[in-house]
């Protein structure tokens, strides 16, 4: 039983996240699958990408050593396994990353020594089995391995290319170190490597495969390939979760297993081992994969036919991504990050259309992946299940919206097929290809999947050539795209922020963008640059001012509507309220206002995420530290590390500290200084943030000092008030506060306290009266629902043993008890659970119902265990509903049919008996 596993997948990544706590490391939250400020990639593809700045000297981390739990996803780019998914048992798009990193600290003595111990320490791995590699001409690392004495020497390896890692052509990079397990002979597959004895690095060998890369980043490579040793040597590790869960399961149940047999994955493809059942989580909207496809009359469980099992697999690994990357905010359309996001749901609603699932399908086993992973992620579900709404919401809405389009697509690919086979051609034309990827919806990847079937290939010359021709027209219609996620300008130019303690200035343009400043794209102009701005840029968490641009003429009028930072540069965005945009050229003199209620607002909240920071430092210890922020003139949002749920008393504790803190009218006060020195005074800096050789330190009082580079309030009084709004788990132990101040939080008081007393008016009560009125009527209707309950089990129960015709018909057929039953007005699913009773009741027996639902017909047969190779449920069914009109099928334990004529019903039930004699 999965309840019983040792090393469940969450087990497994609590166990290297507690390991690496206990050797000093800092744990910190996974990044976004969409990487922050990173135009190189479109989503984090490794565990190293949200470290990649220190590598490269660009920041300095808060903790030299730390580790992690990486979301990533390979789905574009050099590291694309889309193609692969589903086709063996190891390839993923969305996978978990476990690591370990140093930052300057320790190094390969520690990192080797501390990964043998994680893996055969703690996760109990026989080291008869285990290898390790290291780069050939890395004495150091083989020295320590042999030091060491854990593996005989001839099972420590050399090899060249496979054991030097490095992030690109240039950049820093090294040798890295490997520990490899062997399988054993029935994990090897002869017929991949004929010839090649099978062994460490084997190519197509899946007897030995790796459980730790232990990089060793120690070099920095220019573009003639020369190494230059850096000041400062890295580690950088990566552990594959999946890889390791089934490896670990594997061993503690004596059988080989792929990373699509451990538990998370079991959750989501087979029958979930619970002791709910098929009704009551059909009710509760999650089914297994094999569920769904079962309950359609599909006979292909899971692990019974190749091409059915790549589907299986295709649509769970496609399940856990796209629940993820909904999670994350986005929503399916045609750009960027989004766009892969519909295709991932195309392509899996294609896998299920083999499986002969329809629409509808994918939003179920999306259902089953969040209850598989939501106890590591909470943030699958979101606060009160909101996003775990969306998630459902969203897929639905993309699969059903793309049914009528594949049905199409399937059948003029089918079409096409016919004429290209006569024609004896090889290559399925690339226009035709083109046309249903624009004009139909089917992405190529999904019509060469399609293809691929058939033993066709998609003429991609062609297809390319008329992609191409559709760019040149997109760029020819446009001369500039309009402002995106990622603003770029050139370094040369640059911005001085002049807003800490003024709204107002005057300043001179540096450079526009969109329109050329002729009379006709006048309307154009979307980006100003100036040399000085009041505007604050988005970061830090603090979104970007809001304002108007002036022309010194004041005939022209430019409207802010967000500023954004790109470089050294400040850029307002926005559009043209009034005049020529010509009057905003290069050189020309300009006056900028933001808008100062909005600033005022934002102030309020920044200051005060700065005092909510120290109140949960002073409550839970001074391990707390920020994982994220939002700073807006409406609210707050405070994300930090946390393991599981705080308590009431303690949320109660912690509004009450900030709202003191505020009434002590503390001083705010800040000052610029070299980073280092702004450590050693004890500043706070929050890991993941970017900063420079000269930060600017903020104090607030005597109880917080912390770099950020924000506008705030003078004296903490002007906050005003503090109102705690929510509390929720938003990923493994990182919380989330939402929170309002000043006038926001005075409008939230009064809105609740005109919600209790529209309360108190509808119950005729008011304060204490009215909560003892409706605490009296809840517990009424807690009562009414019992009695209701147990009204329903007697009517499900019925007559226990009568042979009348609204009762139980039992009777003995061929050594088989047959129960019937007569309804009326019983829908399926009351059906299911009441099979469920009489499977219970009778303990053997074939169990047959039928309900007259008026214009319809319901049918159901069951069978229990015992009797599961003698009848077949669902053979049964196919030959009694024709007699009612109707038709259906299912799985050899219970079968569901339709029809129209209930005046034969009776008749179809004594058909069940005849069928079993």
């Amino acid at each position: 039983m999965l309840d019983y596993m040792r090393w469940t997948t969450d087990n497994v990544r609590r166990s290297f996240l507690d390991f690496f706590r206990g050797k000093g490391h800092e744990i910190v939250p996974s990044a976004s699958l969409i990487p922050k400020g990173d135009p190189t990639l479109l989503f984090t593809n490794a565990g190293m990408v949200p470290f990649k700045d220190y590598f490269l000297g660009l920041r300095t981390p808060s903790w030299s050593r730390v580790a992690d739990c990486q979301k990533c996803l390979r789905i574009s780019g050099k590291h694309n396994d889309l193609e692969a998914v589903g086709r063996d048992t190891y390839h993923h798009t969305f996978f978990e990353m476990l690591g370990n990193w140093s930052f300057g600290d320790y190094y390969k003595t520690e990192a080797i020594a501390w990964h043998w111990e994680l893996i055969t320490k703690v996760w109990d791995v026989d080291p008869k089995l285990l290898y390790a590699t290291v780069y050939k001409d890395d004495h150091e690392a083989e020295a320590i391995w042999r030091k060491m004495e854990v593996l005989p020497n001839d099972r420590i390896m050399r090899f060249d290319k496979e054991n030097f890692w490095q992030m690109g052509e240039t950049g820093p990079c090294g040798p890295d170190s490997e520990v490899h397990i062997d399988r054993g002979d029935r994990a090897c597959d002869a017929k991949a490597h004929a010839g090649v004895k099978c062994a460490v690095n084997t190519e197509g060998c899946e007897r030995f495969i790796e459980l730790a890369n232990l990089v060793f980043i120690q070099y920095n490579r220019d573009e003639s390939g020369k190494l230059t040793p850096l000041p400062k040597k890295h580690v950088d590790t990566g552990t594959g979760l999946e890889r390791v869960a089934s490896v670990l399961q594997g061993l503690e149940q004596g059988r080989l297993l792929g990373n699509y047999d451990i538990d998370v994955f079991r959750q989501i493809i087979v029958k979930p081992e619970s002791s709910l059942t098929f009704f009551q989580r059909t009710q509760m909207g999650w089914l297994s994969l094999e569920e769904l496809v079962m309950s359609v009359g599909v006979r292909t469980a899971y692990g019974q036919s190749s091409e059915c099992d790549i589907a299986y697999r295709a649509i769970a690994d496609h399940a856990r991504a796209i629940c993820f990357l909904i999670a994350e905010g986005l929503t399916p359309s045609n750009n960027g990050p989004a766009y892969v996001l519909r295709r991932l749901i195309r392509r899996a609603a294609l896998h299920g259309n083999k499986l002969k699932l329809s629409a509808g399908f994918l939003s179920r086993v999306c259902k089953s992946t969040i209850e598989a992973m939501a106890e590591g992620y909470p943030e699958l579900r979101g606060q009160g299940g909101a996003t775990e709404k969306r998630i459902i919401e969203e897929v639905q809405a993309e699969e059903n919206g793309f049914d009528a389009q594949l049905k199409i697509g399937l059948e003029l690919i089918k079409q096409k097929l016919l004429e290209v086979r006569r024609e004896g051609k090889r290559l399925f034309p690339g226009d035709f290809a083109f046309r249903l990827h624009d004009t139909n919806g089917l992405p190529l990847d999904l019509t060469q999947a399609v293809l691929r079937d058939q033993g066709f290939e998609v003429d991609l010359e062609e297809f390319d050539r008329l992609m191409d021709e559709q760019r040149d027209r997109s760029r020819a219609s446009r001369k500039e795209s309009i402002a995106g996620p990622e603003i770029q300008v050139s370094g040369r130019l640059q911005s001085r922020f002049v807003g800490y303690d003024r709204a107002e200035a005057d300043s001179e343009v540096t450079d526009t963008f969109r329109g050329d400043l002729s009379p006709d794209t006048t309307d154009e102009l979307t980006r100003l640059l100036v040399r000085e701005t009041p505007f604050y840029p988005e970061g830090g968490g603090q979104i970007g001012d809001r304002g108007v641009i002036e022309a010194a003429g004041g005939g022209a009028l430019f409207e802010v509507t967000e500023t954004r930072k790109s470089n050294e540069a400040i850029v307002h965005i926005g559009r043209l309220l009034r005049g020529d945009a010509r009057e905003f050229a290069a050189g020309a003199r300009v006056h900028l206002k933001i808008d100062r209620n909005r600033r005022r607002a934002a102030m309020l909240n920044h200051s005060a995420t700065h005092v909510l920071h120290y109140a949960l430092r002073e409550v839970f210890g001074d391990g707390v530290h920020q994982a994220g922020s939002l700073v807006a003139p409406e609210k707050l949002r405070f994300d930090f590390n946390y393991t599981g749920k705080i308590a009431d008393a303690d949320l109660q504790t912690i509004e009450e500290e900030v709202n003191a803190r505020i009434r002590e009218n503390a001083e705010v006060l800040s000052e610029e200084m070299a980073y280092d020195d702004a450590i050693k005074a004890g500043a706070l800096a929050f890991f993941g943030d970017k900063y420079g050789d000269r930060v600017r330190v903020l104090r607030i009082g005597d109880f917080s000092v912390e770099l950020c580079g924000g506008t705030h309030v003078a004296r903490t009084g002007e906050i005003g008030v503090f109102r705690l709004d929510s509390e929720s788990g938003i990923a493994a132990g990182v919380r989330r506060i939402e929170a309002l101040t000043g006038q926001g939080a005075v409008e939230s008081i009064r809105a609740h306290e005109r919600i209790l007393d529209e309360i108190g008016n509808q119950l005729r009560a008011k304060d204490a009266l009215a909560l003892e009125r409706l605490q009296r009527l809840l517990a009424r209707e807690k009562e009414l629902e019992r009695k209701i309950r147990e009204l329903e089990k007697k009517l499900l129960a019925g007559p226990s043993e009568s042979a009348g015709a609204d009762g139980d018909q039992v009777r003995q057929v061929n050594g088989i008890k047959l129960v019937t039953r007569k309804l009326d007005g019983v829908d399926p699913s009351a059906m299911r659970e009441m099979a469920d009773r009489l499977r219970q009741k009778h303990g053997s027996a074939v169990i047959a119902l039928g309900s007259d639902l008026g214009e319809k017909v319901a049918l159901l047969v069951a069978v229990t265990p015992d009797l599961a190779n003698r009848v077949k449920a669902g053979e049964i069914v196919k030959q009694i509903a024709p007699i009612v009109g109707g038709s259906g099928g299912g799985r050899p334990d219970l079968a569901q049919a339709g029809g129209r004529d209930a005046s034969r019903l009776a008749q179809a039930l004594d058909q069940v008996a005849n069928l079993l004699g």
